[in-house]
C-alpha cells in the first residue's frame, strides 16, 4: 500500500515527465522546421570548380639525384595560398604514387597549409588574414607530422623533397623567393634527420638540377 504523500509524488512525477515529453517533442519539430528551411534555402546551383591551367612542378628523381619539369593541366583556385595548396598537392601525390621515382608517402593530404607574407615579414607567426599585397613573398608551408615521420632519412632524398617543393611553388607563384617550412605549426629540426627546417630556403636555389650519377 502506498500513503497520500507517496500517491501524490506519483501522480507529480507523471506529470512532469508527460510536461516534458511535449517540450522535446516540440523542440524537435522545430528544428526540423529550421532544417527544412535551411534546406529550401540553400542554393541548388552546383559550386564554380575552377578552371584547368598549366602547372610546372619540379619532380624529384631518386635515379639520378635530379629535378625535372613537369608541366600538369590542374583546376587552380584563384587564392594564392589556395593556388599553393593546389600544386603542392598534386606534386606529393606523384611521390605517393606507386611508380614514384621518388617514394615519399603521404600525398596532398601532407601539406596543412600555406601561409603566404611580404617576405620581410614574420615568418613564424603567419596570419592568413593578412596577406601581403605587392613585392616578394615568403611562403610558410605547414606540413602534418604523419609525413615527416613517414619520410625516407637521408640527405639527398630529403634535399630533394624541399627543393622540389621550393622550385615548384616559385614556378607556379614568382613572388615567392623563400620559403620557411612548419611542422603541425611548430618548428623542427630537420625532415627526417639531415635536410634543415630551422632555415630559411631561396627559391632561386631550387631550380632544375643536372643528373648527378654516383
Amino acid at each position: 500500500m502506498i500513503n497520500r504523500a507517496q500517491a501524490t509524488l506519483l501522480v507529480m512525477l507523471v506529470i512532469a515527465s508527460l510536461s516534458m515529453g511535449a517540450v522535446l517533442f516540440r523542440m524537435r519539430e522545430r528544428a526540423h522546421e529550421r532544417m527544412l528551411a535551411g534546406q529550401d534555402s540553400a542554393p541548388t546551383q552546383a559550386p564554380a570548380v575552377a578552371a584547368p591551367e598549366q602547372a610546372t612542378l619540379l619532380v624529384a628523381n631518386d635515379d639520378d639525384n635530379s629535378l625535372r619539369d613537369q608541366i600538369y593541366s590542374l583546376p587552380l583556385p584563384k587564392d594564392p595560398g589556395a593556388r599553393a595548396r593546389a600544386v603542392l598537392g598534386k606534386l606529393l601525390d606523384l611521390y605517393a604514387a606507386k611508380e614514384s621515382n621518388h617514394p615519399v608517402p603521404g600525398g596532398a593530404v601532407s601539406v596543412a597549409q600555406v601561409f603566404l607574407l611580404p617576405a620581410n615579414g614574420t615568418a613564424s607567426a603567419p596570419k592568413p588574414e593578412a596577406p601581403s599585397d605587392s613585392g616578394p613573398e615568403i611562403a610558410v608551408i605547414n606540413l602534418k607530422g604523419s609525413f615527416v615521420a613517414s619520410h625516407p632519412s637521408g640527405l639527398e632524398t630529403e634535399t630533394l623533397t624541399v627543393l622540389s617543393i621550393c622550385g615548384t611553388l616559385h614556378a607556379n607563384l614568382p613572388r615567392v623567393t623563400e620559403v620557411r617550412f612548419l611542422v603541425d605549426g611548430a618548428m623542427r629540426p630537420s625532415l627526417a634527420g639531415h635536410a634543415d627546417l630551422t632555415r630559411t630556403y631561396l627559391t632561386v636555389d631550387a631550380g632544375p638540377l643536372e643528373p648527378v650519377h654516383p
